[in-house]
């Protein structure tokens, strides 16, 4: 058996910051229903803050899905091609089931269930699954193919399958956010169209060499800023002439906060290459800002973010349910958006200490299934 690899802290940190991001976006879900947000947002209808709380969010999905690529590559650097395609094609097989089962039922509480929704979990297990297939050509190709569709995919964009049509179920799950029925009165929400996650994820584990021992601090550092710092400039030149990158034009607007909004209201269902450069570029800044710290509390989150992830849902819905009985109503909903911050921030510590207790459980235990949590 393979030794564990080392943890990385900087990447650690990363995974635990965008939980802690997500964890808001989540909060909105349930204690700030009356407020929902379009993709992209109607910045005519959503207030500032609220367009400012989503955006944060942003980055938390590119985060996990390229992460995961990048953790593909470490756990395979000292293990064959075959054994490594083998534990992405079972893990993600596990997420798949996990998104259809338990984190479906976080959401609604609600059995059985009338609409399954396919969001994140289920577009890192898929695209772990195409992973696993493309791990077994050489590391250029890889990057090259998810440059081609984390570049190229927006140029699909005007190809639309209407329901009932040939290839339209395919095509939902590809790239077209829409609803699949699957029986009389069951249908599926592909949230989260799998092409751009499939390139993204691809660019992950071709990233992997970076954080090997082959590659010093200073030069990885060097490297992430430069990787970084262009991908911000190419989506500025993009963003700034409005000529590819992204479905939605920016325009100047009343107020230089709403033109800032306007601006970066970047289409994350599917996510546009814009909507892809300025998370990432931003990521890839924070790892070369962290590369050589040390653990630290957002760490701990990225040590057991599966286990997190799934916790936190959980804790989300019953504290919305115990609030509403509480004040005795059918549901509740917090008056501002500040709320949304102060939930999340009174729920983080309870929700750390839970996941530091997993995460050392998972570190000393030799239980092979924890591997997949």
């Amino acid at each position: 058996m393979s030794a564990k690899p080392e943890r990385l802290a900087s990447i650690d940190r990363l995974r635990g910051l965008v939980m802690l991001l997500m964890m808001v976006d989540h909060t909105r879900e349930f204690f700030y229903l009356g407020h929902q947000v379009s993709d992209p947002m109607d910045l005519a209808t959503t207030p500032p803050d609220l367009a400012a709380t989503r955006l944060i969010a942003h980055s938390c999905a590119p985060v996990f899905v390229a992460l995961t690529g990048l953790a593909a590559w470490l756990y395979g650097a000292n293990r064959s091609v075959g054994e490594t395609s083998a534990f992405l094609l079972k893990r993600g097989l596990f997420l798949i089931a996990l998104e259809l089962t338990w984190v479906s039922f976080a959401w609604t509480f609600a059995l059985p269930p009338k609409v399954l929704f396919l969001q994140v979990i289920w577009a890192i297990g898929a695209s772990m699954l195409v992973l696993a297939g493309l791990i077994h050509l050489p590391r250029v190709w890889i990057a090259a193919i998810g440059v081609a569709i984390v570049a190229g995919h927006n140029l699909l964009d005007t190809i639309h399958i209407a329901p009932g049509q040939s290839g339209h179920a395919l095509w939902a799950i590809l790239h077209q956010r829409d609803f699949i029925d699957l029986a009389p009165g069951f249908r599926a929400r592909t949230s989260y169209p799998l092409l751009p996650w499939i390139g993204t994820m691809a660019l992950g584990y071709a990233a992997g060499p970076w954080f090997s021992g082959a590659m010093t601090s200073q030069q990885r550092q060097r490297l992430l800023v430069k990787i970084g710092g262009a991908m911000l400039v190419v989506f500025a030149v993009l963003r700034v002439t409005n000529i590819y990158g992204e479905p939605v034009p920016w325009s100047v607007q009343p107020s230089a906060v709403m033109t800032a909004l306007s601006f970066l209201n970047l289409t994350k269902y599917p996510p546009s290459l814009d909507f892809l450069l300025v998370t990432l570029g931003i990521a890839c800044l924070l790892l070369a800002a962290w590369d050589r710290q040390k653990g630290g509390v957002l760490a701990v989150l990225g040590g057991a973010p599966l286990f997190f992830y799934l916790l936190h849902l959980y804790v989300l819905h019953l504290s919305h349910l115990g609030a509403a009985w509480w004040m005795g109503h059918s549901a509740i909903e917090v008056p501002s958006v500040a709320w949304l911050w102060a939930i999340a921030a009174a729920l983080a510590p309870p929700l750390w200490w839970a996941t530091r207790w997993f995460a050392g459980v998972k570190r000393r235990s030799p239980a092979w299934w924890l591997r997949y949590l």
